[in-house]
């Protein structure tokens, strides 16, 4: 057992730190260094040798782009501020100056560090006979095979540009690579300065048939570019060359009051693509005029350029993650379907009846969220479908199921957020998809995000209209669903089909809820239940009852909710906190948070379901706990500014599922948990066990309680099992 294991293991002794001072600012973490630690944790997973080699080059693809996102929207934002002349302090006392000048000290060396695990992983896949060579590395039968595929797939969509008064320096957009160059006339040695952007269409890695039977070989595209210049130059030789990239601010800002908010978000979306600049990123060794000249052109700042010996762009090795070498992949695993919609022979709707029914993506398949929209389109009974769309799919299932119920003349209710970041476009393309099919497409609200996630489906049966509804931790997206841990309720519970068709009303009407019955919404009533939940835990204690709570988010930085927390902790509440990404608990500090314990879990899959549990009385693991899944992370965002949803959980097994499994397992994870210490940093805790619990492991070998069918769930494993106790009402 290490410290890890939340479920079994006792809190370490407090830390007392020197001179620290519980009311002041840093009582709270940083929210931006949070984030690059919880990318410093991604970029360590590519550094792991117990994960299968192309997931270690996916995991460092995956931090390379997720720091490309953070620089164009969370950089960008605080460099707007110091513009701006705002000094004003975020919550844990730092000016957007000095968090700015942190972020770029951590940022350099992320990047660095990126650059040497590629450099590692680039000789490990060399190993494994898949090699990414250079120009002087290619034969002369790879020279006759290139040859076909730059005059084929590259040459027609590049457009060599000359730099002089005649042809200015063209717009490079957000993630755009080039290649600049200084070429010189063989004629006559007249010199020329040259711009080679390149369409992002363009794959990056060009793969090379041919060479030693048994190896891969990729050669990426500057390298093409390199052996081809003469093709696009020709009668001109290089004198020096380099390649940059470029990150652009791309954070909309919209008119609170635009007359039509489709039209806005297009003409916003336009201007994100002459975003300034953020960030650029250059090739090592290039030519101290050639450098100036594009720093110059590009209006960036010299502190905004990073050079890099290495490859640029290091998201695109993503491309390098090839299905035809599974040995060096996570195994397959094929999602299971719920046996219960088994017995009843697919039929969603009758497998719902019979009870309440939660699904554990991607471990049980999202499938069933798709065909639950599939068949309500195609049944004769159904007369009304309501559906969120935040994120999905392109060519999405769910949207065609809505567009041929609306078209079969069923009542359709399609709230397309145009609000998604980086989905934007996206969206707007499917709501005039859904129109065109006949659905009723609203937008929600300007000022805040609709990011509940929540379908309805009305049904005829007999003199009765039955409301079959589902609240989702997760988008309504079949990708990302794939690996993605979220959550799916399906329930035909009256009340909270009354409550779900409240929050449509309020987002499509306005009209603010007067009640709710087992739902609270952000932003007017979640923040008060989480605090009150908490002042709940806090009076347990001082009665001297069991007092806890857990949750599990992807962020926690809301400062009245932490603040909650801290005094839970100095009443006696046993708090353990499971935050994938960004944390602004300081845990584990004498006088302040003594019983608060913080891990992240960053494995296989991606972690996004929210949760929280809280033991009323019981403690934690007890029958009495009030359980609750949500839409939300809890940030001011969230729950200040955005629709979400929070869904108490009354039905006893589905209660017993999320308690005694899904918490339980991700508790007592040891193979993928990250522990936060006091000062802040994270640690990957030593254990005895010969091979650690991997709750992701457990979920893909182990059925969940609620989707057993006939068998019943006996056999299905809890990991804390809720002692027998007499059973008091979930509200007392």
């Amino acid at each position: 057992m290490s410290t890890a294991d939340f479920l079994h293991s006792a809190p370490p002794p407090a830390t007392e730190l020197p001179g620290f001072n519980p009311d002041g600012p840093e009582r709270f973490f940083n929210r931006e260094l949070s984030w690059l630690a919880f990318n410093w944790r991604v970029l360590e997973e590519a550094e792991n040798p117990n994960v299968p080699l192309l997931e270690r080059v996916r995991f460092l693809s995956i931090s390379g782009s997720n720091l490309d996102e953070f620089y164009t929207v969370r950089v960008a934002g605080l460099r707007g501020l110091v513009r701006s002349g705002v000094e004003k302090p975020s919550a844990d006392g730092l000016t957007p100056a000095e968090q700015l000048f942190q972020i770029d000290a951590d940022a350099r060396a992320l990047m660095d560090r990126q650059q040497t695990c590629w450099a590692a992983l680039k000789a490990a896949l060399a190993d494994e006979r898949i090699a990414v060579i250079g120009p002087s590395d290619l034969t002369r039968a790879d020279l006759t095979q290139l040859e076909d595929v730059f005059m084929d797939q590259v040459f027609p969509v590049l457009t060599p540009l000359a730099i002089d008064p005649a042809h200015p320096f063209p717009f490079i957009p957000n993630t755009g690579f080039a290649m600049a160059l200084q070429l010189r006339r063989t004629e006559d040695g007249a010199p020329l300065e040259a711009l080679l952007p390149v369409p992002q269409q363009v794959r990056r890695f060009i793969r090379l048939t041919g060479g030693r039977p048994g190896v891969t070989r990729f050669l990426p595209l500057e390298g093409l570019l390199e052996v081809f210049l003469t093709r696009l130059f020709p009668g001109y030789e290089t004198v020096g060359s380099c390649t940059f990239r470029v990150l652009r601010d791309s954070d909309l800002e919209v008119e609170e009051e635009a007359e039509d908010l489709v039209r806005e978000f297009e003409s916003a979306l336009k201007r994100r693509r002459r975003g300034e600049v953020i960030r650029m990123k250059l090739s090592k060794g290039a030519p101290a005029d050639l450098k100036d000249m594009i720093i110059e052109e590009l209006h960036a700042a010299r502190d905004e350029v990073i050079e890099l010996e290495g490859v640029i762009g290091i998201s695109d090795i993503s491309e390098l993650v090839i299905d035809d070498r599974p040995d060096l992949l996570w195994p397959k695993y094929k999602p299971r379907l719920p046996e219960r919609v088994t017995d009843h022979e697919g039929d969603i709707f009758a497998a719902i009846r019979q009870k309440d029914m939660l699904l554990h993506h991607p471990y049980e398949t999202f499938d069933t969220v798709v065909r639950f929209i599939q068949q309500a389109a195609n049944d004769p009974n159904v007369v009304a479908i309501k559906q969120t769309l935040y994120r999905t799919s392109k060519n999405s299932p769910i949207v065609k199921a809505l567009c041929e119920a609306a078209e079969d003349g069923k009542s359709v209710v399609a709230l397309v957020e145009l609000k998604a970041r980086f989905d934007e476009a996206a969206n707007i393309r499917l709501s005039r998809q859904l129109e065109r099919a006949g659905a009723q497409v609203v937008y929600g609200f300007i000022d805040w995000k609709t990011h509940a996630k929540i379908s309805t489906v009305v049904r005829r049966e007999g003199e009765e209209l039955v409301t079959y509804s589902h609240f989702g931790t997760g988008n309504y997206h079949p990708i990302t669903a794939n690996f993605y841990t979220d959550l799916s309720l399906f329930t035909c519970d009256k009340a909270l089909g009354r409550d779900a068709t409240r929050v449509f009303n309020y987002v499509s009407g306005y009209a603010k809820p007067e009640r709710l019955e087992n739902l609270h919404i952000s932003p007017h009533t979640m923040k008060l239940h989480i605090l009150e939940s908490l002042e709940r835990e806090v009076e347990h204690a001082k009665a001297g009852r069991p007092a806890a709570a857990w949750v599990k988010v992807n962020s926690l930085i809301e400062p009245d909710v932490i603040d909650a927390i801290y005094l839970a902790s100095q009443a006696g509440v046993k708090i353990d906190l499971i935050v994938r990404g960004i944390c602004g608990v300081r845990p584990g500090v004498k006088g302040l948070s003594e019983n608060i314990r913080v891990k992240s879990v960053v494995g296989r899959f991606l972690e996004h379901s929210r949760i929280a549990c809280f033991g009323n009385g019981g403690g934690l693991p007890s029958r009495q706990a009030r359980v609750y899944i949500s839409s939300a992370d809890w940030m001011g965002r969230n729950l200040n500014r955005r629709v979400e949803t929070l869904v108490e959980i009354t039905n006893p097994t589905v209660h017993a599922q999320i308690v005694e499994q899904i918490m339980a397992a991700n508790l007592a994870d040891e193979a993928q948990s990250w522990v936060l210490r006091a000062d802040g940093t994270y640690y990957r805790p030593d254990t005895e066990a010969e091979v650690p619990f991997n709750c992701h492991q457990f979920f893909m070998q182990n059925p969940s309680l609620s989707g057993r069918g006939r068998v019943g769930s006996k056999d299905a494993p809890r990991l804390a099992m809720a002692p027998e106790e007499p059973e008091r009402p979930l509200g007392e």
